[in-house]
């Protein structure tokens, strides 16, 4: 029996009967005419609408001779003949502004609604605002935003993503990213939140609801649908190269993994795109029991799940688990996938009806597949006005501008200071470095191009270097010592390091900003961690000098730096923080702001040790002969949680509100927090759990809460943290959720308390 045949064979997927069915649960309320339309509009529909509603194409297949511009002759056979449902991307990958997007659009919907009725969907990848908008408002990338530890800015780029880009007719984006950014050698690390599951988890949430508003069954037309991504591990692959196969334990996929895009389905997250990858040796595009075991029965979700680029076709010319592309569409579609990105390809069309009509893909499945199709454009009201004349007034507003600013501020981390900063007001400053004088580096990729060719659209912003002399007029020198070879975004050449020596004799301090050239996805696979020896070496060459050396990180992933950080006086590390990163970085190394970024990830110092922070407490350097040392940390560069500030916060009095719970109960755990230095400064207060003796070995601990906290000099706040006993639960041998009996330990800047759990609960449903 083929592979096919089993997943057929064991694959049960119920059509609903009617408007809302009932479910044991369901994440998205049903609502009876969003189904009503549904079934209207399904009962009328053709095999082949119904097989072309299944599959999505890249604007490419479109563009005319110039790539610029729509062929209609192109456009009448995908559409017309096809009858193909969804386009996504952007045409000869350069940037458009909002007006050619949305003409572009409105030419392809009238065409839809002309040839089949039903509604074209339009999809682009906005990762960090309108990011593929020549005017649309960029915000700080996701692993900057994590770094903020605040909801709150999460929440403000997803409304202005989701604001601007249905400005431009858009009304489906690909974002939240929420793949755990668990292993720096993944080149995607910097599109996620970070590597804790629960930090990722509320942040994604919150930017979820953010983009598509209160109402999943109504999206109004300052909203989008969301696609969350990459359902799901796939950000742990083996090698650590980008779209290679994960090998994840059972319980850690269950517990880790899942948590952010469980948190984004009960959220309402409308649509959601599948890994690339395996997992465990099964391409995640062909498990049944994760895309319709895990999401469609045990959560009742009634989205759609989309395919990433190919993916598809990679089942077999990549996988060897299809033998042919036919083969791989059955596959694909009987696992639970509901539309097929097959970017160069319209005859999957024609490939999906001879399936249907040789039994192999059952009537019920593919009528499963189109009522999630048609239920989005449904909700996000498409077929009522498939393009519309809402003004938007806001549009790359100086409101966003602010609010990117802001971001910025908070994202970027101060990880060393040994009193050269803040700089002081007459400071003579040599900048160096090949990140200084680029916003690409600041913006990374995913920024007006999937590459980030964000120089040739951006001159109105300020690079590190420029904001930076207009704070310091006249005070800065600009040499760059090493520069980026534009062949290859990893290759950078040395432009003269005796040039920074002679000029660091003039100066009082050395600005080095070292890290990446912008990339995204495959084209940022790399084979040493290490940040480049020629950085390296102008890091020495500008220490050598004994003037104090301020290194600034830009990158999208720490690259390894231990050999050189001792030669540095302050180390900031401002990953992606976007146009108005330069801007923030000169305020903050001012004093003009304070710092309050902490890393959302574990900042490795050795390439064969990189570790997370919620390591196996048989991991730890320190442990001896079976004794516990909860408070050993692995020897890392900076640890998770990390950031430095201009002044110091002093914890007292951590309280919970009962020593010993069960399984039903929620703590209160609250910390006063004091601001005890001389100016003010924001705290992100994080609240960690330790599971003293369990029946799987512990993590040494997970982060539970965390909360940002303003204070003035002197000022004490009460920071309060709602714990429900099952948060304290994880995952067994047997894959279902457990709160054992024991001693749990929580801690939070520095203290520590015991709460003893008296009972031990398993849970039968697999989502608690």
């Amino acid at each position: 029996m083929n592979f096919t045949k089993i997943v057929m064979s064991t694959l049960c997927v119920s059509a609903a009967v009617g408007a809302c069915a009932p479910k044991a649960q369901q994440v998205i309320p049903c609502d009876k005419a969003v189904e009503a339309k549904v079934e209207k509009v399904l009962s009328g529909m053709t095999l082949q609408e119904k097989a072309g509603q299944l599959v999505q194409l890249n604007i490419s297949t479109l563009e005319d001779a110039t790539r610029e511009a729509i062929d209609p002759a192109k456009l009448d056979k995908i559409i017309g003949q096809y009858k193909v449902g969804s386009i996504l991307n952007v045409m000869h990958d350069a940037a458009h502004s909002r007006e050619q997007t949305a003409a572009m659009v409105r030419q392809i919907q009238e065409k839809s609604m002309e040839a089949i009725g039903i509604p074209c969907i339009y999809g682009l990848d906005m990762i960090h605002g309108a990011s593929y908008l020549t005017d649309g408002s960029l915000y700080p990338q996701e692993i900057n935003l994590g770094a903020t530890f605040n909801p709150e800015y999460a929440a403000l780029m997803g409304r202005a993503m989701a604001y601007e880009t249905r400005a431009a007719q858009v009304p489906w984006v690909f974002s939240p990213v929420m793949d755990l950014g668990r292993d720096p050698r993944w080149p995607r690390i910097w599109e996620s939140f970070g590597e804790d599951p629960y930090l990722q988890a509320r942040m994604a949430a919150e930017e979820t609801r953010a983009l598509q508003g209160e109402d999943p069954n109504h999206i109004d037309l300052q909203h989008v649908a969301v696609s969350i991504k990459h359902f799901m591990g796939y950000g742990v692959p083996l090698s650590g190269k980008d779209r290679t196969p994960a090998y994840i334990a059972e319980n850690d996929l269950r517990e880790k993994y899942f948590a952010p895009f469980l948190a984004c389905f009960r959220a309402g997250a409308l649509t959601a795109m599948v890994n690339s990858a395996s997992i465990n040796g099964v391409p995640t595009h062909a498990n049944a029991t994760l895309l319709t075991g895990w999401v469609k029965e045990q959560l009742g979700w009634d989205g759609m799940l989309v395919t990433d680029w190919a993916d598809i076709d990679n089942l077999w010319n990549r996988d060897h688990v299809a033998a042919d592309k036919k083969e791989a569409v059955a596959m694909g579609i009987n696992a639970g996938i509901d539309m097929i990105m097959d970017p160069y390809d319209p005859e999957c069309c024609n490939v999906i009806v001879d399936l249907v009509n040789e039994g192999t893909i059952s009537e019920a499945r593919l009528n499963d597949a189109v009522r999630r199709v048609l239920r989005l454009k449904v909700r996000l009201g498409l077929f009522d006005k498939p393009v519309w004349d809402e003004v938007y007034p806001d549009f790359a507003s100086e409101k966003y501008a602010r609010e990117s600013y802001a971001t910025a501020l908070e994202s970027e981390v101060l990880l060393k200071n040994e009193g050269v900063l803040p700089l002081k007001e007459n400071s003579r400053i040599l900048v160096c470095g090949p990140n200084a004088n680029s916003l690409r580096t600041l913006n990374g990729g995913w920024s007006y191009t999937w590459q980030g060719s964000a120089d040739d659209y951006v001159p109105q912003y300020n690079t590190i270097l420029e904001a930076l002399q207009k704070r310091y007029p006249g005070q800065v020198t600009w040499v760059p010592g090493v520069v980026y070879d534009g062949s290859d975004w990893q290759k950078d050449v040395v432009a003269s390091f005796q040039q920074v020596k002679n000029e660091a004799k003039k100066a009082d301090v050395i600005v080095c900003c070292v890290g990446e050239n912008s990339y995204c996805e495959t084209p940022g696979n790399m084979d040493d961690l290490n940040l480049s020896a020629n950085q390296k070496q102008l890091v020495r060459e500008a220490a050598s000098t004994g003037k104090p050396v301020v290194l600034v990180l830009n990158e999208g992933r720490p690259r390894l730096i231990g050999d050189i950080e001792p030669l540095c006086a302050a180390v900031v590390d401002v990953m992606l923080p976007s146009n108005f990163g330069g801007d923030a970085l000169a305020a903050l190394l001012s004093g003009d702001e304070n710092f309050s970024g902490k890393l959302p990830f574990t900042y490795s110092k050795h390439i064969n040790a990189l570790h997370t922070y919620d390591y196996k407490v048989t991991e730890h350097r320190e442990t001896m002969e079976g004794s516990y040392n909860y408070d050993a940390v692995m020897d890392v560069q900076w640890p998770f949680g990390h950031g430095l500030s201009y002044t110091k916060f002093d914890y007292k009095n951590l309280q919970v509100s009962a020593a010993e719970v069960k399984a039903g109960d929620v703590l209160t755990v609250s910390v006063d927090v004091t601001n005890t230095g001389d100016r003010a400064g924001k705290e992100a207060v994080l609240l960690y759990s330790s599971d003293l003796v369990a029946s799987l070995i512990p993590d040494v601990k997970r982060l539970r809460g965390f909360e940002k906290v303003a204070l003035e000099p002197g000022e004490t706040k009460t920071v309060t943290f709602r714990l429900p006993a099952s948060d304290l639960a994880f995952v067994g041998g047997d894959g279902r959720w457990r709160l054992e009996k024991g001693d749990f330990r929580l801690s939070c800047g520095g203290l520590g308390t015991l709460v003893r759990c008296t009972e031990t609960k398993v849970w039968e449903t697999p989502n608690i």
